[in-house]
């Protein structure tokens, strides 16, 4: 049950409601029932992601010529936002979606989307973006991956850690710098098909403290050989650039998965406190009760009309990166916020797994971290003032 009364956002139409119903259904019905199963094994089924793309769930904003259907991000972000507000916080397909497609659509060329495109479209490939090193976080020009041009090829040395759909990606576009002299200047990003490759290995799915349903992994490159046509971009020293033109998308994604599970929390605990009774009376009844949900609901639908307003403008090409900071920022802190407040609401059931505000405590930590820190989150707003 929808918990704020808001009207459908300005950014959706009635194609997009249709999405939202399908979405709905898809994570209801396929995804819901083995979501224990994927959270002990460390990843989902492969399966899972073929049916969403034979649901069209998959490379939404991919043109029809390439086998997709011609969708935009507003597509993406009902897939996005319905995946956390339906409790499938750990599938990977917003990243591959609307992270790892992006690359291919903005800077690959006629035959690189030609020939990637359509498979990831149907889950012939898993996207993973390889940015995260040991030493390297946030601090993308602190990346020591290196890609030496030798002919007609490239090879690439390195070691990346916390990549998302780690275990089952086979499509990984990898930071590396083709001119470690050269600071941003010398990053440049390569496409790696890694059925195609030697020398690629993962490591071990990383033990997390939440999000356990997503493979996240160390991967390591060992003089890895790709072609020349593996580069993204018209010529080397673009992939700085290039992660920065798409990072405001990234942290709207971010924001977007952060409110979905924003309303979760609340939706179930206002069916919990209705449902529980203490000293006699049901805890809705309780004034405090009444007055954190108050609360909440209010912080929660000003979060919503202020997500629903950065989609509209990423929409029409006016999305700075300050603003989708202050989203990804905001939006990851208000949710760690409410949903330890709507924890505290069950008692001591919240602190119990089987309840699903236990989860949503655990998984919601890390958003505050990927993506850029939230503390790098507010230096770049800094640098506006």
């Amino acid at each position: 049950m929808d918990q704020l009364d808001l009207p459908r956002a300005s950014w959706m139409n009635e194609e997009h409601d249709m999405l939202e119903r399908a979405c709905r259904s898809f994570y209801e019905q396929v995804c819901a029932p083995h979501y224990e199963r994927f959270e002990e094994q460390g990843c989902f089924d492969r399966d899972i992601w073929s049916k969403a793309g034979e649901m069209g769930l998959l490379g939404a904003e991919v043109p029809e010529e390439f086998g997709g259907p011609g969708g935009s991000f507003a597509h993406d972000a009902v897939i996005t936002y319905q995946a956390t507000r339906m409790g499938i916080d750990g599938w990977g397909a917003p990243l591959h979606n609307a992270i790892v497609i992006p690359y291919i659509l903005h800077y690959g060329s006629e035959d690189q989307k030609r020939n990637w495109l359509p498979k990831l479209v149907s889950a012939q490939y898993i996207g993973a973006i390889a940015m995260s090193e040991p030493a390297a976080g946030s601090d993308l020009q602190g990346v020591k991956t290196t890609a030496r041009k030798d002919g007609n090829q490239y090879v690439i040395n390195g070691q990346k850690t916390f990549i998302t759909n780690g275990q089952l990606a086979n499509f990984i576009i990898v930071v590396a710098k083709t001119d470690p002299s050269a600071g941003a200047k010398g990053t440049s990003l390569f496409a790696v098909e890694t059925d195609q490759v030697e020398g690629f290995r993962r490591g071990r799915n990383l033990d997390k403290i939440g999000f356990k349903s997503n493979d996240t992994s160390e991967l390591f490159f060992d003089d890895v050989k790709v072609p020349a046509s593996a580069l993204l971009g018209p010529e080397e020293g673009q992939g700085f650039v290039q992660l920065m033109e798409q990072l405001p998308q990234e942290r709207l994604l971010i924001a977007l998965q952060a409110m979905g599970r924003i309303e979760r929390a609340l939706a179930e605990t206002v069916a919990y406190v209705k449902e529980r009774s203490a000293f006699g009376k049901k805890i809705i009844e309780f004034q405090n009760t009444q007055f954190e949900l108050a609360e909440m609901k209010t912080e929660a639908t000003v979060a919503k009309v202020f997500v629903d307003h950065c989609v509209a403008r990423h929409l029409n090409g006016s999305l700075d990166p300050a603003t989708a900071s202050m989203a990804k920022y905001w939006l990851t802190d208000l949710q760690c916020n409410l949903i330890d407040r709507c924890l505290q609401l069950h008692g001591g059931y919240g602190y119990m797994n089987e309840y699903p505000i236990a989860r949503m405590y655990r998984d919601a930590r890390v958003e505050r971290i990927y993506g850029g820190t939230n503390e790098i989150m507010k230096l770049l707003i800094a640098r506006t003032l």
